[in-house]
């Protein structure tokens, strides 16, 4: 499956710092042992309705990680996955009255417009679960081989007993697991399991759903086994960093790294956990089944710059919840405009940028602090459009400094914010 086209980057002078981050397994921010080569799976949508803004803000965290990360001089590969054959897409295709490999191809296709939009940078490896099911079988029968999987009325579940740290990526107890599970796609209280987390790894053929051949009969897989057999194929046994929304700690996560970590007999699945938070409209969490919703695609058509959009996204801490407000937009556009103004001056009318790297790479590398990276650009604008003001009432405009670089690129590599082709003044 194809991704969307990488935006270029600019070429920034020096080289950033290591990145901390808050890692969701150890509970606190720490820095991420990393080589050269950094691994990175990112958990994709089930493609049933529009990129909404809670979308946006989760795959924006893992732009941001990734651009600070190759601004310290690592290379980064990234797999993300794509959830194109699940119960929620069944059930919203017939609900349509619509081909369900249709609604997900619309809905894909209409996904990859919002990233190119938004100036995400892809994932080397886009995979869907449709093509991705050879694979998954070979890793469910890996854990049959192992004693890890039984049978429930001619489905497979794995047996979370086999997992010997399971409960320590997402560190909830024993009750929170089970109102979790219960709430994200789990079944605790179906008769004939071993235990209420033990999680589907493969569902029999029921009739109307699509099914594929298996050893175990045909069926599809169950939700959490995709994405370990996927990040195993084209990452390896251990990754780097595991990422996406707050909401997959627990089950997704906990339970894909427990399939992965006894399938492949080596702990721990992912080095790092990095989560955003949900983000809120009308008091409660973005949601499809509520509808409280904000799409990506409907501000983009009623005129809304996509530089807008991503900066509004980016006054918020990947950590900390936080709720869409009318007024997001109207103070990012005119954030933007200042900095488009300030960016459009001549070099020697504004102050030195070179503060203004060092600022935004640290902030970034500093737990991806992407509202602190911002107000670093914010500062450097209003400092620019005051001297150029000063510079006009007859004061002496600023110093030009020797190759420095441009706010222009800094935003643009960093932040992911095109400020466009903007002429000086008088030009």
């Amino acid at each position: 499956m194809d991704a969307w086209p990488s935006p270029q980057l600019p070429r920034l002078p020096g080289q950033g710092r290591d990145l901390r981050v808050l890692d969701t397994a150890h509970g606190e921010v720490r820095p991420l042992a990393l080589g050269p080569t950094v691994r990175l799976y990112v958990c994709g949508i089930t493609p049933y309705d529009a990129t909404h803004l809670g979308h946006a803000f989760t795959y924006l965290t893992f732009d941001l990680l990734q651009r600070t990360v190759r601004d310290a001089g690592r290379t980064v590969r990234y797999v993300q996955n794509v959830t194109d054959v699940d119960d929620p897409l069944l059930e919203r295709a017939e609900r349509d009255g619509v081909d369900w490999q249709d609604l997900a191809r619309r809905e894909i296709e209409l996904y990859r417009a919002d990233m190119t939009a938004l100036r995400i940078l892809p994932p080397d490896h886009y995979v869907g679960v449709v093509e991705a099911v050879p694979l998954i079988v070979d890793m469910v029968a890996q854990l049959v081989e192992r004693g890890a999987a039984y049978p429930v009325q001619g489905d497979l579940y794995f047996s979370v007993a086999a997992a010997k740290d399971f409960g320590q990526v997402a560190g909830l107890d024993a009750a929170q697991m089970l109102t979790a599970c219960a709430e994200r796609g789990g079944d605790p209280d179906r008769p004939g399991k071993k235990d209420p987390l033990d999680p589907l790894l493969w569902r029999a053929e029921r009739a109307g759903e699509p099914s594929w051949p298996s050893p175990f009969g045909p069926g599809r897989p169950g939700w959490h086994v995709e994405c370990s057999a996927i990040a195993r194929h084209y990452l390896g046994a251990t990754i780097d960093v595991q990422g996406g929304g707050s909401d997959l700690a627990f089950p997704h996560h906990e339970c894909s790294a427990a399939h992965a970590e006894v399938a492949n007999g080596a702990w721990p699945f992912a080095r790092a956990y990095v989560h955003a938070a949900m983000v809120g409209l009308d008091g409660h969490k973005m949601s499809k089944s509520r509808g409280n919703l904000e799409f990506v695609s409907r501000l983009l058509a009623n005129g809304v710059q996509p530089a807008a959009i991503r900066l509004a996204l980016l006054r918020h801490h990947h950590t900390e919840e936080w709720e869409w407000t009318p007024g997001a937009l109207p103070a990012a556009e005119q954030a933007l405009e200042r900095w488009r103004a300030a960016a459009a001056l001549p070099p020697a009318s504004t102050p030195d940028t070179r503060p203004v790297l060092a600022d935004v790479r640290a902030r970034l590398a500093d737990g991806l602090d992407a509202p602190g990276a911002a107000a670093a650009v914010d500062a450097w604008a209003a400092a620019a459009l005051a001297a150029d003001g000063a510079a006009g009432s007859g004061s002496a405009g600023g110093t030009a400094v020797p190759e420095q670089v441009t706010v222009r690129d800094i935003v643009d590599a960093l932040l992911g914010i095109d400020l466009g082709s903007v002429l000086p003044r008088g030009t």
